[in-house]
């Protein structure tokens, strides 16, 4: 349970079907510095509104604190990616190895039948088992968030929210229910780094960190000066501080052995091929059964999915190759997929299975809600 209204409407939403609950709350982070926060998950006042709504209901509530467990699975990992030219997704690593193994763990420990989390996604038990789906509101949908979730763990997840027509709808429950948190805004940030000033967290995480360097392009001569590799990211175009020329460049690349950031033009951004690693594969049959795949791929969470179809693992390193030139595949982002329909058109939003994905590897480039445990009566 963050505190948010996503979670807070599972837990009333069981407590109401009969289920014996248990709310659990994650302190991720410095609580000092939580609860002066605000706009992001798992803050104090988070804390506090859990712990409010586990009362109106009626079922007992815990804080865990799990901020050792968070800095070592998670936030020194986006320090360490970020400062390698990568571009991290901290909220994908939190639910693979903090909510979903080390919270999992402490749910079956505590003889749960299931844990059930706020999460808009959709599980569908098909003929091999349970199945990952995307949600009905595709406005909503962390498919892209929850692509490392794994069968095993399936089986013990439960997604309540994820065949809601729409975030209204939710709310709408949460004001029959009479919790205090209806109207609470979505958290936005990422939790540990204020303001989105990814370079200041990581700054202070990695000391000499922002060393200063040369802004390139990609024949090598120098356009500029930087103040530090961990300030740039593939694709931006504002803020590089060399204007004056007849187009516009994009970083391309970074280079943080060199301490270079590499320019050029926004064709240099596209691309047909893109390698993947950390596959987790939910398809029916083993990724390795055919010689390709034929899936929609998505490379950022806020992008349509895009036809791609993938390469055999074997020999070359697994990869998916785009039918057309595509933007947007920075290294460090997840690509999640989805099979096609039957006949062979492409499944539309909220209809398509989550077949398997991977995060982009990291290069050099030189070229909200917290779960829920739950028992049945």
């Amino acid at each position: 349970m963050s505190g948010g209204v996503d979670s807070s409407v599972v837990a009333a939403m069981l407590a109401e079907e009969g289920y014996d609950v248990v709310g659990v709350t994650l302190q991720l982070y410095d609580h000092g510095a939580a609860l002066a926060k605000k706009g992001a998950c798992c803050a104090g006042v988070d804390i506090h509104d859990a712990r409010r709504v586990a009362e109106e209901m009626g079922f007992p509530h815990y804080v865990l604190d799990y901020e050792n467990i968070f800095r070592d699975a998670v936030i020194d990992e986006f320090a360490d990616t970020y400062l390698a030219g990568a571009t991290p997704v901290p909220c994908i690593r939190c639910n693979e190895r903090v909510k979903f193994r080390d919270l999992l763990e402490t749910a079956r420990d505590l003889d749960a039948d299931c844990m059930a989390t706020g999460h808009y996604i959709q599980r569908k038990l098909g003929a091999a088992g349970p199945e990952l789906h995307r949600a009905a509101d595709a406005a909503r949908d962390q498919s892209y968030f929850l692509f490392s979730t794994t069968q095993e763990q399936l089986a013990f997840l439960r997604f309540p929210l994820g065949h809601l027509p729409s975030k209204d709808a939710t709310r709408a429950l949460a004001a029959r229910y009479g919790l205090a948190v209806a109207d609470k805004p979505d958290s936005q940030d990422i939790c540990f780094v204020p303001n989105g000033d990814y370079a200041a967290v990581i700054e202070k995480l990695r000391p000499g960190a922002a060393e200063p360097g040369e802004i390139v392009d990609v024949q090598g001569h120098v356009l500029g000066r930087h103040e530090g590799v961990l300030r740039y990211t593939i694709g931006q175009r504002r803020g590089l501080g060399i204007g004056g020329l007849a187009d516009p460049l994009y970083v391309i690349g970074l280079d943080a052995d060199a301490r270079r950031v590499i320019v050029g033009p926004k064709e240099m951004l596209a691309t047909r091929r893109v390698p993947v690693r950390e596959i987790n594969w939910l398809g029916d049959a083993a990724l390795d059964s055919r010689p390709e795949w034929h899936v929609s791929v998505k490379v950022r969470s806020t992008r349509p999915r895009a036809r791609r179809s993938s390469a055999p693992p074997a020999r070359i390193g697994p990869r998916w190759n785009c039918c057309r030139p595509r933007k947007g595949s920075r290294p460090g982002r997840p690509a999640c997929s989805t099979r096609p329909a039957a006949a062979g058109y492409w499944a539309a939003a909220g209809s398509g299975r989550a077949e398997g994905a991977g995060a982009l590897p990291p290069s050099r480039a030189r070229a909200r809600d917290f779960p829920g445990i739950c028992r049945k009566r």
